[in-house]
């Protein structure tokens, strides 16, 4: 069967009050924006009984890309006419609207046990000449994103499939990305269907939590479910499949994880992350996705899918403890017997450990063991096995090599961490963005592990892209790997304090940005003057709490963000008097205590809550407590009272 192609009309639309895109614009059914500048695009579309309300565009989330503000593609059904308002400062806007025509599908589904029968590329029409490359895979998996799409939800069960086509042309031809960002999405009457190419069972890297995509798997579900809970259908093919797919991974849904992100305009480069098992894009991201109504179902999701199923093997680890003992752990969801056996590379099995439990936990001792590849299985009688490979000659590589923060200023400390896998001379230079060496930085032998290094750009070092290029060196094996980053200077100075920040744009910026936010929730947004020079932004008292500034500054040389801690403390520690005549004191805050007696003064400063004495040979008849806390808070205490 050969599928209707979505067409995508790209237009640049002139800024001045409402601008109708009509004539000019064919018919359409999806409607995405790009704009630069901190403000918004609102639009409504024609039917052919009149208007649509007004609009706001990506009600729920926008990333930026080289300057420009991205955002979601929302179906609109069928309209022939556009009319747009831009909101605040906006200095260019280009409207993508897709026309991708509802067909019957191929009867052609994926029957995977345990899974809801998911609709494959080649059955929805995905268009296989549009990707532009190969899919990428991580190591493992360790969470789940959900995702809505936005847009209206009265979409019909034939108009789900023109829905995913037009998403990927937008994506690939419109976002400039890969393939399709979401592995998997899933309509509103239960319909899955398979996203990313790359294999529905592998670990395909894709593009929909930017600084999270890998080790991930994103599900999108088809609507907008800011106020609505998605429907039954929808929930119990998701559930399914997230089931399936977390099995397949061993992964307890019900768990928790610490990511270190690969860099966000939330979570800088390098910034470890609580995530539980299945997560709402928001919980990674600035932005309400996956909408209130479905985020708020998450846990209840979670719960069921952990109840899906049977028996279940969570998180199974094969660990060298020395050169001839591998230790292997897992957790079974249920009490039961269980099996760790170790094959050799003609299939033979040479050891098996045996136990039961919940916990598994055996260690073989390979010491008899002769040189050969090894494989080993862990196994109980219901749940899907855990299968890995173990021994042979370690092959020699540099692994998960970042450098954190992605963009530094002159003076900066930038750290690169690396992993290597075996031990070896490691080399690192300082190189250009063509790959010519600037500067030799170290060489060092290392034995196999992680390892970072650490690197300061001098005042003098120009603008621009570099990278640390690392060279793992054994014997005559030799592998190498960069970690890139950007040097700019543009933004300098920065102090902060509860209520304001002070810093220096050293030349004008295209766009500069600010945010305070308490978690996922932005309190309040600043203005930044773009044009450079010395500034103060402000913003008004906030209640006690740990707040983060970040600054996001884009020039010529890129987007560049400065994140730091805002501590809002005005509440004085609390002092527990355990005894007047003793001199012994509680304080529910880290805090100094200055006991002032006559013209005499004692301090210490407790650095975690808790009781502490002073012990002065003679017991003063009378004396003054001080207690101070970090933010400069004073609670006294006078005795007698």
């Amino acid at each position: 069967m050969i599928h209707a192609t979505p067409t995508m009309t790209v237009r640049e639309i002139p800024l001045h009050a409402a601008r109708t895109l009509a004539g000019a614009t064919p018919r359409f059914d999806m409607v995405a924006f790009h704009w630069r500048g901190t403000g918004g695009v609102r639009y409504r579309v024609r039917f052919s009984d009149g208007w649509s309300p007004w609009r706001t565009a990506d009600a729920d989330t926008v990333a930026v890309q080289r300057g420009w503000r991205i955002g979601n593609l929302d179906w609109v059904g069928t309209a022939s006419a556009l009319q747009t308002r831009v909101v605040g400062r906006v200095t260019r806007l280009r409207s993508y609207t897709v026309w991708s025509p509802p067909e019957r599908l191929l009867a052609r589904r994926l029957a995977i046990a345990n899974a809801p029968p998911i609709i494959p590329r080649l059955s929805w029409g995905a268009d296989e000449s549009i990707r532009r490359h190969a899919p990428v895979y991580a190591p493992k998996l360790v969470v789940a994103f959900v995702h809505h799409t936005a847009g209206a939800n009265n979409y019909t069960r034939a108009e789900s499939a023109a829905i995913v086509r037009g998403i990927e042309i937008y994506h690939v031809e419109g976002n400039g990305w890969w393939d399709i960002g979401y592995n998997f999405l899933v309509d509103k009457y239960g319909q899955v269907f398979e996203g990313r190419y790359g294999g529905v069972d592998r670990n395909v890297l894709g593009a929909h939590t930017m600084g999270f995509n890998s080790g991930s798997v994103g599900v999108a579900v088809i609507g907008d479910y800011g106020s609505s809970r998605i429907s039954p259908a929808a929930a119990r093919s998701l559930e399914q499949l997230l089931a399936w797919r977390l099995d397949v991974a061993h992964l307890d849904p019900l768990s928790t994880l610490t990511y270190r992100s690969g860099g966000n305009p939330r979570f800088p480069a390098g910034i470890p992350v609580l995530l539980r098992a299945i997560s709402g894009h928001r919980d990674a991201y600035f932005t309400d996705c996956p909408g209130n109504a479905l985020y708020a179902q998450l846990p209840a999701i979670a719960t069921a899918v952990a109840a899906l199923g049977g028996p279940k093997i969570y998180a199974p680890l094969a660990a060298k403890v020395d050169e001839t003992h591998t230790r292997f752990t897992a957790r079974l969801s249920i009490a039961q017997p269980w099996t760790v056996t170790i094959t050799n590379s003609s299939g033979l099995q040479v050891a098996q450990g045996k136990g039961t439990g919940t916990a598994v936990d055996w260690t073989w001792d390979a010491t008899l063991a002769p040189p050969d590849s090894y494989a080993y299985t862990i196994a109980t009688a219901d749940a899907r096995a855990a299968t890995g490979s173990l021994g042979g000659t370690t092959a020699l590589a540099l692994d998960g090599v970042t450098a954190s923060p992605a963009q530094v200023a002159p003076g900066d400390t930038l750290t690169v961490g690396y992993t290597l896998t075996t031990a070896a001379a490691v080399t690192a230079n300082l190189v250009s963005s063509s790959g010519q060496v600037l500067a030799p930085l170290a060489t060092v032998q290392k034995p196999a592990g992680s390892w970072t290094l650490t690197y300061s750009p001098v005042a003098a070092t120009s603008n621009g892209a570099y990278a640390i290029s690392l060279t793992a060196t054994a014997g005559a094996r030799v592998v190498t790997a960069n970690a890139a980053f950007v040097v700019d200077d543009i933004l300098t100075g920065l102090t902060v304090t509860p209520t304001n920040a002070t810093f220096t744009l050293t030349r004008p910026a295209q766009l500069a940005t600010a945010q305070v936010a308490n978690g996922t929730q932005i309190v309040a947004t600043p203005a930044v003057l773009a044009t450079g020079g010395p500034q103060v932004i402000g913003w008004q008292q906030l209640p006690d709490g740990i707040y983060t500034l970040t600054l996001t500054v884009t020039d010529d040389v890129g987007t560049f963000s400065r994140t730091t801690s805002v501590v809002v403390d005005t509440t004085p520690p609390r002092v527990t008097v355990l005894s007047y005549k003793n001199l012994h004191f509680r304080v529910n805050e880290p805090a100094t205590l200055t006991l002032v007696v006559g013209a005499n003064r004692y301090s210490r400063t407790l650095k975690q809550p808790g009781a502490t004495q002073f012990w002065l040979k003679t017991k003063p008849a009378a004396y003054t407590l001080l207690a101070t806390d970090a933010s400069g808070n004073t609670t006294t205490v006078n005795y007698p009272r």
